[in-house]
Parts: structure tokens; sequence; C-alpha cells
């Protein structure tokens, strides 16, 4: 019940999205808004397809097998069976902060990666936890859902500064202040904003609801979540594309508090626990 509210609550932030730029693309013109929306869909579409690549090299991750990591291997080997999907590529990232995440387009081209600090900070049962949470990223193909936010989103950034560039919009209705569109825009960027980070946060409930039930109890995950979110305030992820950020499980802290829960990638930990405690 929790994954089906959550899947729908996903469906309906991604139709505001797209009812949104549709809202703001009466203000800007036909022809901006096809070039933007060209312009984004190519980028991500490049960002989606190459999605396993680009994050693991960003994050430095060495791929581990049956010789290297046995036991990891056999793990994710074991849950990916259980939750019936082809074995993903496994890597282990050179970094002290604790942290996981899952990428690829689809399940078939799909790797899950671990860093060295979550290897040593956490138990076998939490890193089974762990695992299948990302498990159930790549069986709900999380990684198109935040391209497709990712493109909507781009766009208003486009549109803004096509605004800035060329002075507002180009088919202003009613004869309106050219100012009146470039408000409009900037005020559809922010909001687009809001609504990708509420996916982001949809998906990781049901990632969490979904990975419980892979791993065959809550606990594994809970108990890790909770550990994750106390060392990672310790030991800040240093990592070059903060856009990443809705890939890990735990949002990586900069060193700096985040800047607000509006944008948070993740929901607060204390309410993930109190889902997965609640199936």
């Amino acid at each position: 019940m929790v994954a089906f509210t959550n899947n729908l609550k996903t469906a309906v932030l991604l139709a505001a999205l797209f009812g949104l730029i549709v809202f703001v693309g009466s203000f800007w013109g036909v022809q901006g808004m096809l070039v933007g929306g060209v312009i984004a869909v190519l980028m991500n579409f490049g960002a989606w397809f190459f999605s396993d690549k680009i994050a693991v090299a960003s994050m430095q991750g060495r791929q581990v097998d049956e010789r290297t990591a046995p036991e990891l291997v056999a793990m994710v080997r074991r849950l990916s069976e259980r939750a019936g999907l082809p074995m993903p590529r496994v890597y282990v990232c050179p970094h002290d902060a604790p942290n996981a995440f899952a990428t690829g387009r689809n399940p078939k081209n799909a790797a899950v990666a671990i860093t060295e600090g979550a290897l040593q900070l956490l138990d076998r049962r939490e890193i089974e936890g762990v695992m299948a949470h990302e498990l159930a990223h790549i069986k709900n193909r999380d990684t198109l859902t935040s391209t497709i936010a990712a493109t909507v989103a781009g766009l208003f950034s486009m549109l803004a500064q096509m605004a800035f560039l060329f002075g507002g919009g180009g088919n202003n209705r009613e004869g309106g202040h050219p100012f009146a569109a470039l408000g409009v825009i900037l005020l559809g960027a922010f909001g687009a904003a809001i609504l990708k980070a509420m996916i982001s946060r949809s998906r990781e409930y049901v990632a969490d609801a979904d990975g419980a039930s892979i791993a065959g109890s809550p606990d594994g995950l809970v108990s890790a979540l909770q550990k994750l979110e106390a060392y990672s305030k310790r030991i800040p992820l240093h990592q070059p594309n903060p856009a990443m950020n809705n890939l890990f499980i735990i949002e990586p802290f900069s060193g700096m508090s985040t800047l607000t829960n509006l944008f948070a990638s993740h929901p607060p930990t204390q309410k993930r626990v109190a889902a997965l405690r609640g199936r």
C-alpha cells in the first residue's frame, strides 16, 4: 500500500511538472519551448544512456567479482535473484564517507556501488538492506524517472537564461510586459526544482518499501539508515557532481547544512525509518 501510494504520488508530480511547462510555455512561445526542449532532451538522454559509466567514473568505482569481493557479490546475486533481476555489475568506491548508489538505464545495464566507508561501518545484515534498497531502484527504473524530471526541470533553467538574454517571452499574452514573462519563467523554474525534489523523495520511500521486501525484513535497512545518517554528517562525501545526490541511499553532506528540506533529494531519515517500521 505504501509503495502504491508513493508510485501514485510520483505520477501526479510528473504530471504537475509537465502541466507547469505547458503553462509557462504559453508565456514564452512555441519556438523557444521547442529549442529549449530539444536541447534539454538531448542532454538528459545522453546522461541517462551513459548513467552507469558517468556515475561510477565520478565516484572512482572499482568493479569487483567473486574473486575480489566474494561475500558482497554473492549477496547481490542472491538478492537480485529474489527480486527477479539480472545480476548488476558491483563496484566498491574508495571513499571513507559511508554511502551507496544504483544506476543504469535499465536492469540489463545496471550497476550497484558501495563505498569502502559503508563496508567498514555496516554489518552483513545492514549491507544486505542497503543492497536490496539499491536493487529496488533498479527494478523500479528510477534512473529513467529522475531523468524525465531532470529534463523538464532543466528546461525551465534554459528558458530563464533565454529570457535574460532576449528580454522575456516572445509571444506575451495580451501585450503583457516582457518582465512579467520573465517572472513567470523564474517562478516556473523554482516550482520545477521543488517538484523534482518531491519526485526524488517519493522514489526513496518506494525503494525503501520494496527493498525491505527483497531483503525479507526492514530491520537491516532501518539500522543501516540510522548509522549512515549519523556517520555521513561526520564524514562528508566529497564527490564532484552534486546533481548526483539523488542516486545515493543517504543524501551526501558537503560539510554544510542542507539549504532547505524543500529542495532535499531524500526524505528525512527519521521519516523513512518510521515508514519502514510501520509496514
